[in-house]
């Protein structure tokens, strides 16, 4: 249902993931019955969790250990990492900046020009430690490095911007075709981000795996700020899940809908594969784990952009292992860790057995799921406050 915004405009309402609350079933079930794995391809995940392509989130170790515990970690092959040699340094010199000339200096840091040496080094060092290998371009960069990355055993490229389009339309270079490119790449690809309905169809109709789904949530992204653009989450993944229905439906072929962005607690993924989501892509929750390589500061793809930037520098702090993070143990009560744990409990409370059939339950729209009953904690600050 269409709201007038005035004479000349009317537009949709969206949902956040703080504005929706997942309805419990008629059934409940043990949390150690759940199943929460899922695949990429033939790649096969215990958890459903990407860690973001970014520099101060994804280093070589924490790849590693990613796939340690059973999830992915994606490698911005536009960063630090294939930059530098010495990528420590470097990191930590962005953490040391302060907060006013953070954004100004680390512009001038990411304008050492990318070593296709060091694409092939990372890679390798991923790959010989056994891990799967993920890594990301922007389109504008994918044909300078992309058989680098696949010479030195890439797994799985992602074709990652703000926002990516089938139909980018150029009057000053060539544009790369995804439609051409992704069928004819040897490895499985994933594309995005895009927020509608029509955009992740047409995503999904270049034969992607998977689409990332998600235009300016994230904790360091500024971009719904600079130009003013993006979709709240929960109904940005309903649009896409509803475009996988139909892409299906047309082709007999199911893309992944992989929510990127916006997520802090299990709550919120929870709700983000309520709304239809297979995966989770998330960036700062992990940027608050001992292994990531941003010492506690997170910041995004765009943050260091030389004309416009779209992103800041936040800080995150150090606060737990990668694992506790994401399967625990936990010893706060706000959501933030052991975050697999949580989707396990809501999945089994809700009484779903694994993430096809969670897609699938109810979700009502609640803007005071969040503050109903919660004045002490909000006063106090602790738990949801």
């Amino acid at each position: 249902m269409e709201i007038e915004i005035g004479k000349g405009k009317s537009g949709r309402r969206s949902y956040g993931f703080d504005e929706i609350a997942i309805v419990p079933s008629r059934r409940t079930r043990d949390p150690e019955d759940i199943d929460i794995s899922t695949n990429i391809d033939k790649f096969k995940m215990k958890i459903p969790v990407l860690a973001s392509a970014m520099d101060g989130v994804v280093d070589i170790k924490f790849a590693i250990n990613m796939d340690r515990i059973g999830g992915m970690a994606v490698l911005n092959l536009e960063g630090i990492q294939s930059r530098y040699d010495n990528a420590d340094e470097m990191l930590e010199k962005i953490a040391s900046f302060n907060d006013a000339e953070a954004t100004r200096k680390m512009q001038e840091i990411y304008q050492e020009p990318i070593k296709e040496e060091l694409i092939v080094k990372r890679i390798k060092q991923i790959k010989d430690k056994g891990a799967v290998a993920i890594a990301s371009l922007t389109p504008q960069k994918v044909q300078k490095y992309y058989r680098s990355a696949l010479d030195a055993g890439l797994d799985i490229l992602v074709i990652q911007g703000t926002v990516i389009s089938a139909e980018h339309v150029s009057t000053s270079r060539e544009p790369l075709d995804l439609k051409k490119f992704i069928p004819e790449c040897p490895v499985p690809v994933i594309v995005g981000g895009c927020c509608s309905f029509a955009a992740a169809l047409h995503l999904m109709r270049t034969g992607a795996v998977g689409v990332l789904t998600g235009v300016g949530p994230g904790a360091a992204c500024t971009t719904r700020q600079v130009l003013g653009i993006g979709v709240p989450q929960a109904t940005a993944i309903a649009d896409a899940a509803a475009a996988r229905s139909r892409h299906l439906e047309e082709t007999g072929k199911y893309v992944l809908v992989i929510a990127d962005g916006g997520m802090r607690t299990g709550g919120d993924i929870a709700k983000a594969i309520a709304c239809g989501a297979d995966l989770a892509m998330i960036g700062a929750p992990l940027s608050r784990a001992v292994e990531a390589p941003g010492k506690g500061y997170h910041w995004g793809m765009a943050t260091f952009h030389p004309d416009l930037p779209r992103g800041a520098r936040v800080k995150t702090d150090v606060v737990a292992t990668l694992e506790e993070i994401l399967v625990g143990p936990a010893h706060e009560n706000d959501g933030t860790l052991n975050l697999c744990g949580a989707l396990k409990t809501s999945m089994a409370t809700c009484g779903y057995l694994n993430i096809k059939e969670f897609q699938k339950a109810e979700v009502m729209v609640a803007p005071t799921i969040k503050t109903e009953g919660k004045f002490h904690q909000q006063t106090q600050k602790i738990g949801m406050g």
